[in-house]
């Protein structure tokens, strides 16, 4: 599902459980928020991905909410070489920040 940063401000005390900072290529960053056990990607009001150019700028953009945990998640480009079998493999994940509990 999409949201957008209006939407997000429109709801009583959200609570960010965890924000993924989707790495795309080390180019671009597009925010997947887990909100009340849902996953949603941030977006404009026209329902298109937000990008972004650094992570730094995410947090910069989401700093106002409560985020109980942060992660970078770079996707692995290994199993996407030629001549290898397609393989599941998991994504980096890097956490930058935590809330204690």
């Amino acid at each position: 599902m999409r949201i957008t940063l209006d939407q997000l401000r429109s709801l009583q005390n959200p609570v960010i459980d965890l924000l993924e900072i989707l790495s795309l290529e080390g180019q671009h960053y597009m925010a997947r928020l887990s909100l009340d056990g849902e996953l949603f990607l941030l977006s404009d009001r026209q329902g298109t991905t937000s990008l972004f150019r650094s992570a730094w700028q995410i947090q910069d953009t989401l700093a106002s909410f409560t985020v109980r945990e942060t992660q970078v998640v770079h996707p692995s480009a290994y199993h996407e070489m030629v001549g290898m079998e397609p393989a599941a493999i998991e994504p980096l994940r890097i956490r930058v920040q935590r809330q204690k509990t």
